[in-house]
């Protein structure tokens, strides 16, 4: 057996040498980054703006440089369409020698907001694409990328939210029309509509325009982290994921409590890394994380639960971002934690996640319920997110998404009718009211009551005995308070985090074990 366990994730906050002398630890660090890319990898975007100012001198390069290969960053996207603004080819290209000289790698990015006429709703970022000469423009933005770089990803304001006349004439005709084709919708819903649009514009003006101009062209969607209301805006994740070269995971849960980018918990990186990754096989690239509204503890949770999440890589955005605010000292923790942080990503790659099946149907609704996947994370039962009926799991959990799949009811009986452990929420319990008995003793309802925030609530003498029948047929038992995250492998291999704020101690398998706030630990066999 092989263990390693980490104590504290505050080791970091107390030691300043690295963060003060980088160049003196930066080459082993750069050197270990570049070992291991096969396995994970760290890389960065520039944005359009950053190209005509932090990248448009020399000195500004050589800089951006420096700062990659002392970041272990040996990736990076060179975007050339942002807010409206196109970059200049001959500082991309220029850009793409200096770094590729230097042994870093480069693709490409787009950003889609502010392009033709404005959306109504988010109007001031997201655009109408049933408008014909907003379609033309996209088109020849995406061209232009393709002659940039045979890798561009898409940022994940790919999607719209327009309700003007003319969308809303063509939602009720029930077609959508790209430059001279027009194409059938099933059915007169906004969500109907948007994806269809979204998912020919994407086909017909994305990957068929781009490849026409580089035949070697391969396109990255880049998804949100709003997985709930994706259909809504024209996100068709299953459509998508398969017209799409690769995909990639927003997993910028930030800090909960922060006032302004707050009220997403850090387990969401974890879930949704998962989830899209069960949709996308090897299609599913990486994570892409933010400093926005994080302090160096909870920049660093995104770091693990993209790692856990199974991404073969993490995008750090942005390069010009991090140079302020709270950026400098995120990647000076980060730094610290890299060695780590690429260790465990080699464990997690050869072992397979087992636990509580978690299932989410594509394009499914939440009702009340919405991101209740990811404070059930929190509570100590650890989740394997699932798009279909998890027929052969050894327990589930369910909340009202699962009423998407039309076989659900007689799918959930016969699974309770194995006698396998059964979780479900208050919302969906009730919505199966006479139509499949929740009497036995391995069924559990879960007091969501329509707030899943409230679930953080919940109290150790709540949670032990849940957790003792959901691990029952796993053949662990865990005991602890809340917001703790716990992760199973099939060959014995766990993960531990506490995402308190205060030190937790926890008990696994009959173990105890001590926790630090905001610390994981592990053990690998």
């Amino acid at each position: 057996m092989k263990t390693i366990l980490v104590l504290a994730a505050t080791t970091f906050l107390a030691s300043t040498a690295f963060a003060g002398s980088p160049s003196e630890t930066s080459p082993d660090l750069w050197e270990l980054a570049r070992r291991h890319t096969q396995t994970h990898r760290f890389s960065t975007l520039f944005t359009a703006q950053d190209m005509r100012g932090r990248l448009a001198s020399p000195e500004g390069l050589t800089a951006a440089i420096d700062w990659c290969q002392r970041a272990a960053v040996t990736k990076v996207y060179l975007e050339c369409f942002r807010d409206g603004y196109q970059a200049e080819r001959g500082l991309i290209t220029n850009a793409t020698a200096r770094f590729r000289a230097e042994g870093i790698a480069v693709s490409g990015c787009v950003t889609t907001t502010k392009v033709g006429k404005s959306s109504t709703g988010w109007k001031d970022t997201i655009s109408c694409y049933t408008d014909r000469p907003t379609q033309e423009k996209l088109r020849a933005i995406f061209e232009y990328a393709a002659s940039l770089a045979d890798e561009t990803m898409i940022d994940d304001f790919w999607f719209t939210d327009c309700a003007c006349a003319e969308c809303d004439a063509a939602r009720q005709a029930r077609t959508v029309t790209i430059g001279a084709k027009t194409y059938p919708v099933v059915g007169n819903t906004w969500e109907d509509y948007r994806c269809e649009l979204m998912v020919r514009l994407s086909q017909d003006y994305v990957l068929a325009s781009a490849k026409r101009v580089n035949p070697r062209a391969r396109f990255i969607i880049k998804y949100p982290q709003w997985y709930d209301r994706f259909h809504e805006r024209g996100y068709d994740v299953v459509r998508q994921t398969r017209d799409f070269d690769l995909i990639w995971v927003g997993t910028e849960t930030r800090d909960y409590r922060d006032p302004r980018w707050g009220g997403t918990v850090p387990y969401e990186a974890f879930f949704i890394m998962r989830w899209l990754g069960g949709l996308g096989g090897l299609k599913c690239g990486g994570g892409w994380y933010d400093w926005l509204g994080t302090t160096e503890r909870t920049y660093l949770e995104q770091a693990r639960q993209t790692v856990l999440g199974g991404a073969r890589e993490s995008l750090l955005f942005c390069y010009g971002g991090l140079q302020r605010d709270t950026g400098p000292k995120n990647i000076a923790a980060l730094r610290l934690h890299v060695p780590e942080l690429l260790h465990v990503a080699g464990e997690v790659k050869q072992r397979d996640l087992i636990g509580i099946a978690a299932c989410k149907p594509p394009q499914s609704h939440p009702e009340k319920e919405a991101r209740v996947f990811d404070f059930v994370g929190m509570l100590g039962l650890p989740l394997v997110p699932c798009h279909e009926f998890p027929t052969d799991a050894p327990a589930a959990f369910f909340s009202a998404h699962a009423l998407k799949d039309a076989r659900f009811v007689p799918q959930l009986a016969k699974f309770i009718a194995a006698g396998k452990p059964v979780l479900l929420t208050d919302g969906l319990a009730a919505r199966l009211t006479n139509q499949i008995d929740l009497a036995a003793n391995h069924v559990h309802v879960l007091p969501v009551k329509a707030d899943p925030k409230s679930l953080l609530a919940l109290s150790q003498d709540v949670l032990d005995p849940l957790r003792a029948s959901l691990l029952r047929p796993l053949k662990s038992t865990f005991r602890g308070p809340n917001q703790v995250g716990l992760y199973l492998f099939k060959d014995g291999s766990w993960v531990v985090e506490n995402f308190n704020d205060q030190p937790v101690e926890v008990e696994l398998n009959g173990t105890k074990l001590a926790l630090e706030a905001r610390a994981w630990r592990y053990e690998w066999r």
